[in-house]
């Protein structure tokens, strides 16, 4: 079931590791967070103007990963995992407190981060938790990617395809609803990339604290971690997650089903722009306000099926 008023954590937890693309060690700790203030990164190695809200607006860069960045031009990288589990973990409101600009990558899932939020424990607030009902189908096209959300009353839902030439990676596809699956080989699934592209994506200054540890490696029609995929759609279920963690950038939990092909952070950001300038697709409701909705349709089709 839905939770009807927002969450928090009830104490603090801490992590550190190193960050995927500047290479640079960080530590992190969650703490609590007030009523209707949402995610918000503190850059703690920084003394002014250091805060940063978890919002799509202030997605400054998408390329490989999600970067925040406030109007004083303090940034936070690859923050989509660690979202993803925020989300997954239903927390609404927090503080991401971080001593440098990017958020560790740990094993390249968002496996680690949930085994950490769990010991913290979640508290209900006073203040009803706010959904984002889509209410009307918006879609939008890039070339070959594509992204939609249309109705879906109970939960987020998303199906994802991704096609890749590589014949490890190929054609794969899956659906999955964040309510009522369970979700282990989605959080456990991780970043990849192949072989190939890694001394390009170095060249852009990136991966510099990339290995085998933290992401899968496709080498032709090889994989070069030792112990292969941790599940068979391990490649799109990790596209999944980085949708999930983008799209708590809207600020909101969804109740609505994505359907999107070949997409990416780029993508992901670029949908939500469109969907919040098109704001006829949605309507932000109460949990109470849906169930009450629910019922008069319910009493009105029983009353439809008395008069026939």
């Amino acid at each position: 079931m839905h939770n009807v008023f927002q969450t928090t954590l009830t104490k603090s937890v801490s992590f550190s590791g190193v960050g995927l693309h500047s290479g640079k060690n960080s530590k992190v700790k969650i703490l609590p967070g007030n009523e209707d203030k949402g995610i918000v990164f503190k850059r703690i190695d920084l003394k002014e103007n250091n805060l940063i809200k978890a919002n799509y607006a202030n997605v400054s860069s998408a390329k490989l990963c999600t970067t925040l960045e406030n109007s004083h031009g303090v940034k936070v990288s690859t923050v989509e995992h660690l979202l993803a589990a925020v989300y997954i973990s239903g927390i609404d409101n927090a503080i991401i407190e971080i001593d440098n600009e990017e958020v560790p990558i740990m094993d390249g899932s968002a496996s680690e981060f949930l085994k950490l939020l769990k010991k913290a424990e979640l508290v209900n607030q006073r203040k009803k938790r706010k959904y984002l009902k889509i209410i009307k189908k918006i879609e939008f096209k890039d070339n070959t990617r594509q992204i939609s959300i249309e109705p879906n009353n109970s939960s987020l839902e998303v199906n994802f395809h991704l096609n890749y030439k590589n014949r490890i990676i190929g054609k794969q596809q899956n659906t999955v609803n964040l309510h009522n699956d369970k979700l282990e080989d989605v959080f456990n699934s991780r970043t990849f990339c192949l072989f190939e592209d890694i001394e390009k994506i170095k060249k852009m200054g990136l991966a510099k604290g990339g290995s085998l540890d933290n992401a899968i490696v496709v080498d032709d029609e090889k994989i070069l971690n030792d112990n292969g995929l941790r599940n068979d759609k391990e490649f799109v279920n990790h596209k999944i997650l980085d949708l999930v963690g983008d799209f708590l950038l809207s600020g909101y939990r969804v109740l609505g089903k994505v359907t999107c092909h070949q997409g990416g952070h780029e993508l992901t950001n670029l949908f939500l722009r469109k969907m919040f300038r098109e704001n006829l697709s949605f309507k932000v409701i109460e949990l109470e306000d849906f169930f009450a909705s629910n019922q008069v349709k319910l009493k009105q089709s029983h009353k439809l099926a008395a008069n026939a």
